[in-house]
């Protein structure tokens, strides 16, 4: 048994409009659900991924209005890799200059070419392209032609301090390393699937991350269902780890352990989805709430700012920009 890949990538943003209009209006992913933190329900949870947000695409935010500028370290996802068509570089880079979003084409990993840029809170994000794209469902409204469009996540880069325990982890749950350059050492479950990688640095003086704005806060990976769920659970058990129970998160059930240099891990079930309780059609267009908040609607509403969708984007110097 192996786990099934990159189910989502969840990070820390500060005010969630500028997060909407970037994701949505620069990069042309879809908003697919605006509901709120189930552990802190005076704050929103955004997800943003294909036309239904499956398993491999979502990439997810706390927003968090005033939030301090967080720092990239140690014991932390780095950079929040994204896959594109090998032809979209240049789509990518005239995009990013309209928008005056700084960008920089790093050298080429594992024989693909990387662009590098960070979003409005500082988050590291790369666009990576690959010959073999994940299949993703891309019919819905972006500016984005579907022939650029990103096809969900591509080997995001772990750091860690030392390597040999969480990489014996990761070989547990089925991870195998399947290359080596320089000092990045790719695992995959799915070696054929951009979001059945990941990347591993190891810095034995590395700095410390500290979470906050522009970090990633975890990452969460594939099972198929509840039995496999369990399953996961007690094997990280039994190697000692501590482990959350499961628990409902609504469009998936999770569990939640730190892996043994601190990076946060979540195991999601690949359903039942984001369109639980709204029609494809319309998803990400109104709040949704878990049925044990829905009694607090008016007085969650009331505390939530408004967001607005379909922005017209301003491409002065002035209007979106990334910073590093």
């Amino acid at each position: 048994m192996k786990l099934r890949g990159i189910h989502h990538i969840t990070a820390i943003a500060a005010d969630p409009q500028p997060n909407v209009d970037f994701y949505t209006g620069v990069l042309g992913l879809r908003l697919v659900k605006r509901t709120v933190n189930f552990d802190d329900p005076g704050s929103y949870h955004l997800y943003f991924g294909d036309r239904t947000g499956r398993p491999g695409t979502a990439i997810t935010f706390f927003p968090w209005p005033g939030a301090r500028r967080g720092t990239r370290g140690t014991g932390q996802v780095i950079a929040t890799s994204l896959a594109i068509p090998q032809a979209a570089l240049s789509y990518w880079k005239s995009r990013f200059e309209q928008f005056h979003v700084l960008c920089e084409q790093t050298s080429t990993r594992f024989g693909d070419e990387v662009l590098r840029i960070t979003d409005m809170d500082g988050l590291l994000i790369e666009l990576i392209t690959s010959p073999h794209l994940d299949d993703v469902d891309l019919d819905y409204q972006s500016e984005v032609p579907r022939e650029f469009a990103i096809r969900g996540f591509h080997a995001p880069t772990l750091e860690m301090r030392r390597l040999a325990r969480s990489e014996k982890l990761l070989q547990m749950l089925g991870f195998e390393l399947t290359s080596q350059a320089g000092e990045h050492r790719r695992l995959a479950v799915d070696a054929t699937s951009t979001s059945g990688k990941i990347d591993i640095v190891e810095r034995p003086k590395g700095s410390f991350g500290v979470n906050s704005a522009g970090t990633v806060h975890h990452i969460a990976f594939r099972c198929g269902d509840e039995a496999e769920q369990l399953d996961w659970r007690k094997r990280i058990v039994d190697l000692g780890l501590q482990v959350t129970p499961v628990i409902n998160r609504f469009y998936f059930h999770s569990i939640y352990f730190r892996e043994p240099n601190g990076i946060l891990f979540e195991i999601a079930t690949d359903g039942p989805g984001f369109t639980a309780d709204e029609p494809a059609e319309h998803l990400g267009e109104k709040l949704q709430l878990p049925p044990q908040f829905e009694p607090h609607r008016a007085e969650i509403e009331r505390v939530l700012p408004p967001l607005a969708l379909y922005r017209q984007l301003s491409r002065e110097p002035s209007g979106i920009q990334g910073s590093g």
